[in-house]
């Protein structure tokens, strides 16, 4: 990729002190759709308010799910009544090249740049955006410094952005051509070529990137991105509450929280249930704590609707997993005080895993997949435990020793690290809007 001079903001000292001005663009508002990236936008909005100097500003994203939330006429509007949010009316979006191609979400975008006249724009993504608006604010703000935060792999990855090959479910680890073709039959490989240079093109005119993972810095560097642009920051989390002690007894009580798409792998969670129950052991009670089963593909969702329509069916007594359905994030202290362990059986990279820093918040260990930003975050057998990504079975092991090992999650809760606060992630992103890239 081309390089260009990264822009900073650091002044001499002699110059008059002012407030630093930061629009965050963000994929969707966490009050509208859940999810880690617009969660840890937010949370870093929130937090950029207490800091002295500093004045935030938040353009989230909405799309055509949410009708009643468009304006007849309007691009952009406030948000809920609060001065400081506002909301992007996604239109037209073109999602092979991720661009807006309407003329008057364009123009509205650049009246919204002027008016607010950021010192810094961080874009949490590009996603219903468009990534030629990095291009667009560039020109608009020559000056203004340009951040970016990858929550996945959408710039490499046609497939959503998830590196999962369609061919065999397998993980990718690397975009070409040919094997971008495989996955899209219908497109030639000149066509991801195509693409790859209108990412990186529009990516060019960052300052600096950010990724919460290690492993994702490899990626990017890989795939084109300059080193020295990358940076590693910890997605930070507020305190949602503080741990309860667990009643005396066994350890048997497991959790699973997220969204129930394919992806976050509450198929294999089911899939290692039923294996149990199979051999005899059922002495144990998952929850699953989640919603939105109707993004899953339809495989994925015939087969999570079965099993939960066949558990229901079954006498109490009986029942090993039990559907809690969705939860706010004020939910979260009741909902982790049910269980002893949280599993997090993703089938993809998973980039971080919020998740996982709740469940610690909570004193309670981790299951996990062992690749991706899990197998970065998890020690196996030191704060929790891994098992081999998309393996029932595995993951049926992992299990049956949770609920029976004497003294193994003592262990593990007396190893748990804290989970990443929420002003040290402020803190890091203020040095990435100051400093060169």
């Amino acid at each position: 990729m081309a390089e260009r001079p990264a822009k900073t903001l650091a002044r001499p000292s002699d110059s008059p002190a002012r407030d630093l001005r930061v629009l965050l663009v963000s994929l969707f508002h966490p009050e509208i759709v859940r999810g880690g990236a617009q969660q840890i936008c937010y949370e870093l909005f929130e937090e950029l308010k207490q800091q002295p100097g500093v004045v935030p500003t938040l353009l989230a994203s909405v799309d055509s799910h949410h009708p009643a939330l468009f304006k007849s006429g309007a691009c952009i509007t406030g948000f809920d009544g609060h001065d400081d949010e506002f909301l992007f009316l996604m239109q037209d979006y073109d999602y092979w090249w991720h661009k807006t191609s309407s003329p008057r979400m364009i123009e509205a975008f650049i009246e919204f740049l002027h008016a607010v006249q950021p010192d810094v724009v961080h874009f949490h993504h590009f996603f219903t955006f468009g990534v030629d608006l990095l291009t667009l604010t560039r020109r608009e703000l020559p000056d203004a410094r340009i951040v970016f935060t990858f929550h996945e792999f959408m710039a490499i990855c046609a497939a959503d952005g998830q590196m999962v090959r369609r061919t065999d479910r397998s993980l990718c680890t690397r975009a070409s051509g040919l094997r971008c073709h495989q996955c899209f039959p219908d497109r030639s490989p000149e066509q991801f070529l195509m693409r790859r240079m209108w990412m990186q093109r529009h990516l060019s005119v960052v300052d600096a990137f950010t990724c919460p993972s290690h492993f994702m810095l490899e990626f990017y560097e890989k795939w084109g991105l300059d080193k020295r642009r990358l940076h590693h920051i910890t997605n930070g989390q507020r305190r949602y509450g503080e741990p309860t002690p667990p009643p005396a007894g066994k350890r048997n009580r497991f959790g699973f929280f997220g969204q129930m798409v394919d992806n976050k792998g509450v198929q294999i969670l089911l899939r290692a249930v039923r294996l149990l129950r199979a051999q005899g052991f059922t002495d144990f009670v998952v929850e699953i704590n989640g919603e939105n089963i109707h993004w899953a593909s339809q495989a994925v969702r015939e087969e999570v609707e079965a099993f939960l329509a066949a558990e229901g069916e079954l006498p109490p007594e009986e029942q090993i997993v039990v559907h809690n359905g969705g939860y706010h994030i004020d939910d979260l202290a009741s909902r982790m005080a049910r269980v002893d362990w949280c599993i997090v059986p993703s089938t993809w990279w998973e980039i971080f895993g919020l998740v996982i820093s709740e469940a610690w918040m909570f004193k309670k260990p981790v299951i996990c997949s062992n690749r991706g930003g899990p197998g970065e975050r998890i020690r196996h057998d030191v704060d929790g435990l891994q098992f081999q990504l998309g393996d029932p079975r595995s993951l049926a092991d992992a299990i049956r020793r949770a609920a029976t090992e004497e003294g193994l999650w003592e262990r593990l809760v007396e190893n748990l690290p804290e989970p990443p606060a929420r002003p040290e992630m402020a803190r890091r992103f203020l040095e990435v809007y100051h400093q060169e890239a």
